[in-house]
């Protein structure tokens, strides 16, 4: 049986997934807009579902990393939505955040992606703000969870207790894990990122990155992750005492 809500799409590439989200009223939500490949699936879905481009109503930025804005400006010329994202990621889609560490390695690996893609920036239309709703969907409540990136959000459904966790979480068939250092803005912010997502509590989670789309099952990955790294955490911090 699918764990998958009504309206709830995914477009799956190698490199990331970003999603689309219809409402009764045939209006659409684009969440991220992926990178290479994402771009021709997302076409070939909005027509399949017979929405005009223009029945998306906006596109949301969980993060600024071109995995996730490498399609923004092109969708955002396709269908004339708005782009919503934290005031802090302007500087990953404008491709000139400084990076620090080894997350330096990020910024070349953006670098030569823009080269390649001819992938262009756009300014943020709406600010998301911690705590507010956006009145898509039904309703999604932006959490700003910190660490990935400085503007890193989520999105929370309420009436169906779903979290689109972005980046907080790479969720495989084999692995749970955080991103990659070398993708970590602020690492050290994780921790307490994961500690306001796992309160929340969630029955359904649909994070970027993983490889099979069932959002209960998801869930219970990331609850059995969250208390084994704040296990984690507490005995450590239980140790400096």
């Amino acid at each position: 049986m699918s764990t998958v809500p009504p309206g709830l799409f995914s477009i799956r590439t190698p490199f990331v997934n970003c999603h689309v989200l219809v409402d009764e009223a045939r209006r659409a939500v684009v969440i991220d807009t992926g990178f290479i490949g994402s771009r021709r699936k997302l076409e070939r879905l909005i027509s399949r579902l017979g929405l005009p481009p223009a029945s998306v109503q906006a596109i949301v930025l969980t993060d600024g990393h071109i995995d996730h804005a490498g399609n923004v400006a092109w969708l955002m010329e396709w269908t004339g939505a708005p782009v919503w994202a934290h005031p802090a990621e302007q500087a990953h889609i404008d491709g000139v955040y400084p990076y620090r560490g080894v997350a330096r390695v990020c910024g070349i690996l953006e670098a030569i992606g823009r080269g390649a893609t001819g992938c262009r920036p756009v300014c943020i239309d709406e600010f998301l703000v911690d705590g507010a709703t956006l009145p898509l969907w039904g309703g999604l409540r932006v959490v700003h969870l910190p660490g990935h990136t400085l503007g890193h959000c989520c999105l929370w459904s309420e009436r169906l207790r779903l979290l689109f966790a972005g980046d907080l979480v790479a969720i495989w068939t084999w692995r749970t894990t955080y991103p990659p250092p070398i993708y970590n803005s602020a690492p050290e912010l994780l921790p307490a990122s994961l500690r306001s997502a796992a309160a929340l509590k969630p029955w359904l989670v649909v994070p970027n990155h993983y490889n099979t789309f069932d959002p209960a099952w998801v869930a219970g990955e990331f609850a059995r992750f969250a208390a084994r790294k704040l296990r984690e955490q507490t005995q450590r911090a239980a140790d400096v005492l």
